[in-house]
């Protein structure tokens, strides 16, 4: 099946799969820091378990992106999806550290296919549309995390079956993912590359990748960005229980609460405020957000957790709708139509080195004290706008 460059219908299809795929993700969003810790996980340990999930993602998503620069889009799709069911029936049966170490690597491997979904896009939209369609993408991870938390928190909460019954719920909305990609996702990729490697160093590919000008500059930046994000992401559970008294299902409302930002700003506004700001501005701006809205979280005071969290969550979302599409996109445009599918998965996989070392850094932080990760990450977001700044200015022309 053909698809023509301005075809709608597979990037609805798209949005539907990716929505399913990360409605089962977001499934253990508000439980897993807390299971962990269940099973007798110590602080860092938590972070140790948390960082499986990107690690895997890290040393196979340039993997599957070159895959399916050689063998197509749909086919590698299909293989992941099916990686993805098995990794959350045997989750549901992660009763011992161990095996939750090993749920979350084989699940980590699944899901290392978001560069797949963004070459696709790629190749069915024009240049200069490509801001809009990964901007729809985002909304669908923002749509899963609107339902996926708070359907995990709710099953967690009140299954009789408890973290086994999240397993195989997360299960279910994988496997609707793969029939779906199966019926109704035709292949996108029109001309086939055969030289790549079956197996790249992803490090090598790194190193490449940063040896080239504004490709490099964009995939520091997505590292830094990602990993102060990520800091927040894997404590943000633990400060909201710990120190604000919230249920997992409250938690759960929470991270759904941002989901719903993430639809509206990247689904409906993103296409809006790109034509007005630009994508330069929408890069610095965004890294801007991010810092102050890490910066409020943990000193909210409790009486005042709504409106002010409400509100650093709401800064936070804004932040991160800016940048992940902006990102993609320049990056998108810097790349040749050959080397879509691996620059992509690079940055990916750059994105998946970050999220090793947030939660790391930030779950051990979090350890010493409850608000050490937010401080560091906004530290760090005032790095990448000034990485950001630097970019823009040297590279000016070409963005």
């Amino acid at each position: 099946m053909k698809l023509s460059p301005n075809s709608k219908s597979p990037l609805a299809v798209l949005f539907l799969t990716v929505f399913l795929d990360l409605m089962g993700f977001g499934l253990i969003i508000p439980i897993l820091p807390t299971y962990s810790k269940s099973l007798g996980a110590p602080y860092w340990e938590i972070g140790a378990i948390a960082v499986m999930f990107p690690l895997m993602q890290f040393l196979f998503s340039s993997f599957w992106g070159g895959l399916s620069d050689r063998y197509g889009r749909r086919p590698i799709m299909l293989t992941s999806v099916f990686i993805t069911v098995i990794a959350w029936l045997f989750f549901s049966q992660a009763d011992t550290i161990f095996l939750l170490f090993a749920a979350r690597a084989l699940s980590g491997f699944g899901a290392a296919n978001l560069s797949v979904a963004q070459a696709y896009i790629s190749d069915v939209t024009k240049p200069e549309n490509r801001t809009k369609a990964f901007g729809i993408i985002g909304a669908a991870f923002g749509l899963g995390f609107v339902i996926g938390p708070f359907i995990g928190g709710f099953v967690k909460e009140y299954s009789p079956l408890g973290i086994e019954m999240v397993g195989f719920v997360a299960a279910g909305f994988s496997l609707i993912n793969l029939i779906m990609t199966f019926f109704m996702l035709p292949e996108s990729l029109k001309e086939k590359t055969y030289g790549r490697k079956l197996f790249p160093n992803p490090f090598g590919d790194v190193i490449d990748g940063l040896k080239r000008e504004m490709t490099g500059s964009l995939l520091l930046i997505n590292f830094v960005y990602i990993g102060a994000f990520s800091m927040m992401q894997i404590t943000a559970a633990l400060l909201w229980e710990e120190r604000y008294g919230l249920s997992e299902l409250e938690v759960g409302y929470m991270f759904s609460y941002i989901g719903v930002l993430a639809v509206i700003i990247q689904g409906g506004l993103i296409g809006w405020i790109n034509k007005r700001l630009g994508e330069r501005n929408l890069l610095v701006f965004g890294n801007i957000l991010m810092f102050v809205g890490l910066l409020m979280m943990p000193f909210v005071p409790i009486h005042l957790f709504i409106p002010l969290e409400l509100l650093a969550m709401a800064i936070i979302s804004f932040g991160n709708s800016f940048l992940t599409p902006t990102i993609n996109t320049l990056l998108s445009k810097n790349s040749s139509e050959a080397e879509q599918g691996k620059i992509l998965g690079t940055n990916q996989s750059v994105g998946s080195l970050a999220r090793l070392v947030g939660p790391l850094l930030g779950s051990s932080l979090y350890g010493l004290a409850y608000y050490l990760p937010y401080v560091a990450a906004s530290l760090i977001m005032l790095l990448v706008t000034w990485l950001s700044w630097q970019m823009m200015q040297k590279h000016l022309k070409k963005i």
